[in-house]
């Protein structure tokens, strides 16, 4: 019978001083960002042994033929079909196609500093961590994409996870992307396939009941390219929450708090459009006096947020007028997509929820 590997930091076998890497990317339909994302995995400053693999999934778009060209030239890459085309399907696919001690997850939207991995192997070593990750720095091209990722970094608006906003190096509940001792793999099998998003949620999760320890380094920079219209972040958002109601209906008390913000959010702006609307009818002249002004107080939060999302739009800094009104904009998008499919999804479940913005 196989020994399943510890993941507590004394179980962990030591890693050598230059591991092997072995890096993850699934892709679908990312023409416009895999090139960048593959280089600066090439450009990794790191004298260790490296590979990439790269699991594509049915693209429309020229993704397939982009990724078969880098691949022809360096035979670093190797390329693995998804047929699925969902994220945790490939993470496993490319999973299963390495061979180094270290598994580096990279998203095709993202791009790693020059000393990324040397840091990642720095810290596995130095807290005998399972899994580590460092901070999510989301850039913009556009006035708009530039609004959405200064929304990402802000605490107003995705908060919470030291990935998203920065903090000092700790234990976390999670990590971004993700720098993985092979053994959680070995141990855990890997990314669950039936949740299309928040899967590497759910690994930490397996990861810390095991015993193992999920460490956050600001030193890991990761640049992120975020969507690039309303539309995309809309359908994003709408089937992030979908999932994350999925995990937990799934998980339950295991979940954060914060997760909750958004639905109550939407809960608390839909009662507050109704009232608005009983009174502009009139037809909360008929109520008794007292009954009149406690429902009064439903406008309350609603019009808190509002001042809430005016100010953080208003003392922006470093931005023009412009980028500043559509942060003021993205900033509801994003919570209110979200929080609408939190509550369809805490309703019906995912189901065969797909990420419509890819």
């Amino acid at each position: 019978m196989k020994r399943v590997p510890s993941l507590t930091p004394e179980g962990l076998p030591s890693l050598p001083e230059r591991p092997g890497v072995s890096y993850i990317v699934p892709v679908l339909n990312e023409a416009e960002h895999v090139a960048s994302a593959i280089t600066t995995v090439l450009d990794q400053d790191y004298d260790g042994e490296k590979e990439i693999v790269v699991a594509v999934g049915p693209s429309t778009d020229e993704t397939t033929s982009i990724v078969t060209t880098l691949a022809a030239g360096d035979p670093r890459i190797t390329v693995v079909e998804n047929p699925p085309g969902d994220t945790p399907s490939g993470l496993n696919a490319a999973v299963a196609a390495t061979q180094h001690a270290v598994i580096v997850r990279v998203d095709a939207h993202s791009e790693l500093t020059p000393d990324y991995t040397a840091a990642a192997i720095d810290t596995l070593q130095t807290t005998g961590a399972a899994n580590c990750g460092g901070l999510m720095v989301a850039r913009g091209k556009t006035p708009f994409q530039k609004a959405v990722a200064r929304a990402y970094m802000s605490k107003v608006g995705l908060g919470g996870p030291a990935y998203h906003s920065g903090d000092e190096p700790q234990e976390a509940e999670s990590a971004y992307l993700g720098v993985y001792r092979r053994e959680v793999f070995e141990a855990l099998s890997g990314f669950d396939s039936t949740l299309r998003r928040g899967q590497d949620w759910e690994l930490n999760l397996r990861i810390r009941e095991a015993g193992g320890l999920v460490w956050f380094d600001p030193r890991l920079e990761v640049t992120y390219w975020p969507r690039s219209s309303f539309k995309k972040i809309m359908q994003q958002f709408h089937a992030t929450g979908i999932w994350r109601a999925e995990i937990v209906r799934r998980h339950g008390s295991k979940n954060s708090l914060r997760y909750l913000a958004p639905p109550l959010l939407v809960v608390g702006v839909t009662a507050s459009a109704i009232e608005a609307s009983l009174q502009l009818t009139g037809k909360t002249r008929t109520w008794p006096r007292f009954v009149r002004r406690v429902s009064s107080l439903i406008h309350v939060p609603s019009l808190a947020y509002v001042s809430a999302i005016a100010g953080a739009a208003a003392t922006a800094k470093d931005c023009g007028p412009r980028e500043r009104a559509l942060f003021g904009i993205v900033l509801p998008t994003m919570h209110l997509s979200w929080g609408t499919g939190f509550l369809r999804g805490l309703v019906t479940g995912a189901g065969s929820t797909t990420d419509k913005s890819r």
